[in-house]
């Protein structure tokens, strides 16, 4: 049987490892850690790297957290008695400093309501600048860690993740998604096991699916018009988290740290009033790239 202390302790060890890599990579930034209780039950480890050669502003945190299930959690796993409930992953959003490396975020959680329990999360890219060859990487490589588990994950994960990661009143996706997945119940002959050692899979992707891309992008030159289309890209990024992100939602329904809950916003942002991209300019080419369906492994 899968115990929480297992899980814990699996999502406590990607926590460092990240950590590790991400410092690694940067070769200046260092992650400081804030270790916090919750009143109601639970804690975590936050961790915030800044100013650094590579990432301007990152998180990657770890909580496990439990308490009486609030009312719309209730509502949404069928649960009508009083229950608990209990909560753990790793949650993470990167701001690099330059415009040519991309934004990314990464979350693999474990939920327990009551009797029923689940996994979800799931892993997406968000370029300021979308280059084809990164985007085409880095989801076959997302297609390759699902491909070990079930040929079906993919398609279905990935298209959640377009439909998932839109910003409705802006109609253009966030970025070139990657996959998402949520209520991963053990069903038929899938055990909640099969269900872990998937989400293994996911969070071990990370570290190789983001620094090449670090890599190969980071001392690329950009100018001051490049910056002020970071800035404005991340506006999007801020309005996707304020608006529509259930995570967000999650942790500020359930008394959760708002410090670490709002660390996925990056340090600065603007937004213009009817900004329009030059014809033919890179800007364009990367709005027009942001739309639902497009098949990034062929």
């Amino acid at each position: 049987m899968l115990s929480k202390e297992t899980i814990e302790n699996y999502f406590l060890l990607l926590q460092d490892e990240i950590c590790r890599g991400l410092e690694t990579e940067d070769g200046k930034g260092k992650f400081l850690e804030d270790l916090w209780n919750r009143p109601e039950g639970g804690g975590g480890r936050t961790r915030i790297i800044a100013g650094g050669n590579v990432i301007e502003k990152g998180g990657v945190n770890f909580s496990a957290v439990s308490g009486p299930c609030p009312d719309f959690l209730k509502k949404e796993a069928g649960i009508t008695e009083n229950a608990m409930f209990y909560a753990t992953g790793v949650s993470l959003v990167i701001h690099p400093v330059s415009p040519m490396v991309p934004i990314i975020h990464m979350n693999v959680r474990y939920l327990k309501a009551g009797n029923l329990e689940w996994f979800g999360g799931g892993i997406d890219l968000t370029p300021h600048y979308i280059f084809e060859e990164d985007a085409k990487f880095f989801h076959n490589h997302l297609k390759e860690a699902c491909d070990k588990h079930n040929p079906l994950y993919y398609p279905e994960f990935k298209k959640w993740a377009d439909d998932y990661f839109f910003i409705t009143h802006r109609n253009e996706t966030r970025g070139i998604g990657g996959i998402f997945f949520d209520r991963l119940t053990a069903q038929d002959s899938i055990t909640i096991e099969d269900r872990f050692n998937f989400v293994k899979a996911v969070g071990n992707s990370f570290l190789p699916a983001y620094l090449p891309l670090i890599e190969k992008n980071k001392n690329k030159a950009y100018t001051e018009a490049n910056k002020q289309w970071q800035l404005l890209r991340r506006g999007r990024y801020v309005e996707f988290n304020l608006v529509y992100d259930r995570g967000t939602k999650f942790g500020l329904l359930t008394n959760g740290r708002t410090e670490s809950i709002l660390m996925s916003l990056p340090p600065t942002a603007c937004w213009e009033y009817i900004h329009q991209p030059e014809n033919g300019s890179e800007e364009e080419k990367t709005l027009l790239l942001l739309k639902k369906g497009i098949d990034w492994t062929e």
